[in-house]
């Protein structure tokens, strides 16, 4: 009577039935080893073999993954603040220059946020634990941290009037694509 393929009927990387594999005996039943790996009881020679994990992904996730770097910054008994130092950091400094900029100090201010997101960057990679400022892969947050404190540290740098940076070819794509 035909039956429904189970886990058994195909090898541990999933390339084909048991039977081109070695076969099981009646009495071979799975057993838990070191790192909650499963191992079978090869039988009355008593070899066990543990079995290589699946690297195919759940059918059914249960929660999401920390993200590499995620853990805390401290010890699990230190206040909140000193768990979450880099990400405090990098606030404060930005919201030092916001607050900058309302007082109509506006390349200060820029600066600092700018500043504040490369200092996040470079966070990221530097320590192995920065809490949640890791939001997605150390790469994406560096890229992405790095990629926005350059442009806005340039765009303060190039703000009108007097500006401390030009860009010649930015002058003359500004000046073809408004007159």
């Amino acid at each position: 009577m035909p039956t429904e393929p189970t886990e058994r009927d195909h090898t541990h990387d999933g390339s084909g039935p048991a039977a081109d594999a070695a076969p099981a005996t009646a009495d071979a039943a799975p057993a838990t080893v070191d790192g909650g790996l499963e191992a079978v009881d090869g039988g009355p020679s008593g070899a066990t073999a543990p079995a290589r994990p699946s690297r195919r992904f759940p059918r059914f996730t249960r929660d999401t993954a920390r993200p590499e770097g995620g853990g805390r910054a401290a010890p699990g008994d230190a206040p909140a603040s000193a768990r979450q130092w880099p990400l405090i950091a990098v606030l404060a400094v930005g919201a030092l220059g916001l607050l900058l900029t309302a007082f109509d100090l506006f390349r200060a201010g820029t600066l600092l946020v700018g500043l504040a997101l490369m200092a996040g960057a470079v966070l990221r990679w530097a320590l192995p634990s920065v809490g949640m400022l890791a939001v997605r892969s150390r790469f994406t947050d560096m890229v992405t941290y790095g990629v926005l404190g350059v442009v806005i540290t340039l765009l303060a740098l190039m703000a009108q009037p007097h500006p401390l940076l030009e860009i010649p070819f930015l002058d003359d794509t500004l000046h073809y694509t408004i007159s």
